[in-house]
């Protein structure tokens, strides 16, 4: 009798499933055209009722099927009784035919930390930027992320009517990333992706001592990890505080799992253990490939500005 899948390769199973799930809710929400928008801490920093149904479709969805796993939401809500039309009991069962890492395959619910985003690139949501627009659902273990999936639900959309909407993106270290084709930019190319609508003086300054060939400037640090993994840019500056744990893990484990590298603008790798705080200080620098350059580039004075956790 086949042994039952590694409780890592069922969560991340769910996940996918779930996070598909969250995708159609932010499809309905823009589709009915009343977004309730609340300003949160300002006009930069938004919620939605496509935040709100979808975090708490996320996590009452995984917290039925592992009760004991600790899940951390970006939005603050309320506790309630969730709505039964919200909840996924899904899956991916191509996921489940996959071979869980040997160094994870024993892991246990209890152990596992579970950081949500459940729609990251709200402002761009708001003003129709929707392929800037992500559900993030990572999958730490003793601090590090392990595992993570991206849902893209208005990938496509600008094709019109008729094309199937949304796509979701996986990984697991040691296992790989699914979901989409990786891709290089050409070689030689310094292609910055960074905030459009976070930016300032240390951004700015830490972007062109890159010497980039060119800059993109876009919503969503899910966003801007995928357009790393599919060749559209070669380096993910953001040198600022404002970033948190639940934007950076689940794009952080899919970047390790094809052996790119993310972390703050020192190069110092992020925690995702449970009772970490949540703001990443030290801004974030991702890439596919020569990190090292770009870390050595970032000018000593934004160095001191946004000192390590």
């Amino acid at each position: 009798m086949a042994s039952s899948p590694a409780v890592l390769m069922r969560l991340v199973a769910s996940a996918y499933a779930v996070a598909e799930k969250a995708g159609t809710i932010v499809r309905k929400v823009l589709q009915s055209g009343e977004l309730g928008i609340v300003e949160k801490t300002g006009a930069d920093d938004l919620q939605t009722l496509a935040d709100r149904l979808a975090q708490k479709s996320i996590c009452a969805s995984l917290l039925k099927s592992f009760p004991k796993v600790t899940i951390i939401g970006e939005e603050e809500l309320p506790d309630e009784s969730v709505e039964e039309d919200l909840i996924e009991n899904g899956h991916s069962s191509l996921i489940l035919q996959k071979s869980c890492p040997n160094q994870y395959a024993s892991l246990k619910e209890e152990e596992l930390v579970v950081w949500v985003d459940p729609l990251d690139g709200t402002k761009e949501y708001t003003e129709g930027l929707l392929d800037h627009v992500t559900v993030l659902i990572g999958i730490a273990y003793r601090g590090t992320a392990i595992a993570g999936v991206i849902n893209q639900p208005f990938y496509n959309y600008q094709i019109g009517a008729g094309a199937s909407l949304g796509r979701t993106l996986w990984g697991v270290l040691g296992l790989g990333a699914f979901g989409f084709q990786l891709q290089e930019v050409p070689d030689g190319k310094r292609i910055i992706t960074t905030t459009r609508s976070h930016s300032n003086k240390l951004v700015t300054d830490t972007v062109q001592a890159m010497e980039p060939h060119d800059v993109i400037r876009v919503g969503g640090a899910g966003n801007k990890i995928i357009q790393i993994v599919e060749g559209k840019a070669s380096a993910y500056v953001f040198a600022s505080p404002g970033c948190k744990k639940w934007d950076t893990c689940a794009p952080e484990a899919i970047l390790h799992a094809v052996g790119g590298k993310l972390t703050d603008i020192h190069g110092n790798a992020f925690r995702y253990d449970a009772n970490v705080k949540h703001m990443n200080s030290a801004g974030v620098l991702a890439t596919l490939r020569d990190h090292q350059y770009y870390i050595s580039r970032v000018p000593q004075a934004v160095l001191q500005a946004l000192p390590s956790d």
